[in-house]
């Protein structure tokens, strides 16, 4: 079902054709229910491509809110739109963990008796998203031609770093998967719980609120 390799390389192709085709969007996901193995397969890698989107256009939007000459308005309204898009690439997180708790739940997996892993798949899959953006644009700056002396060699530099740690995080998640299927480990949806974004719970939200009621 999880498969390191695979993952990577789909992000990696999704990198590049968003990049190369702005404006293509992924529609959800479906749960893991009845029906062939093929099908569940496809939404899974369905999952992980929309959780990748939302890295993806998180990256984005983050370099507009650095953009010299940006008005205070322009960047108030950019860091909206990364609340909004983090609170999304998080809720998906947690989608990719469900996903497999639901296909795992008829095989009597993770084990009750296996212990705990620190870090569910979800979050592996999420490290290994950010690690394919961060190669992409890495990349691109080793070919930059208006770039200054020494540029590229640095950024090479940084790509054998980032390829090391892609490497080693892919292995981890591969042993992890491996292990929850043998039954000696086990994880839970890490819940992010975010409160910036609830009315209910961000004190500059709804003391705001409280006081225009008194008004």
């Amino acid at each position: 079902m999880v498969s390191a390799n695979e993952i990577v390389a789909l992000h990696d192709r999704l990198t590049k054709e968003w990049h190369d085709r702005p404006g293509v969007q992924l529609g959800p996901a479906n749960s893991p229910v009845a029906g062939s193995q093929e099908n569940v397969r496809e939404d899974w890698l369905r999952a992980v491509a929309r959780q990748h989107r939302a890295n993806f256009d998180l990256w984005h939007i983050e370099d507009e809110a650095r953009a010299p000459g940006a008005t205070d308005a322009e960047i108030a309204g950019v860091k909206r739109r990364i609340d909004r898009t983090n609170q999304l690439r998080n809720d998906l997180i947690e989608e990719l963990d469900c996903f497999l708790l639901g296909w795992l739940e008829p095989r009597n997996l993770p084990a009750p008796s296996a212990p705990l892993n620190s870090e569910p798949p979800g979050l592996i899959i999420d490290r290994l998203s950010i690690l394919s953006l961060k190669f992409y644009h890495t990349r691109e700056e080793t070919g930059r031609a208006d770039a200054p002396p020494g540029h590229a060699i640095r950024n090479q530099e940084r790509l054998a770093i980032l390829q090391e740690q892609r490497t080693v995080l892919a292995t981890c998640l591969d042993a992890l998967w491996q292990q929850i299927m043998n039954g000696s480990r086990s994880f839970r949806v890490y819940r992010q719980l975010k409160m910036y974004n609830d009315p209910s719970l961000n004190p500059a939200i709804y003391a705001k609120t409280v006081d225009r009621r008194g008004e």
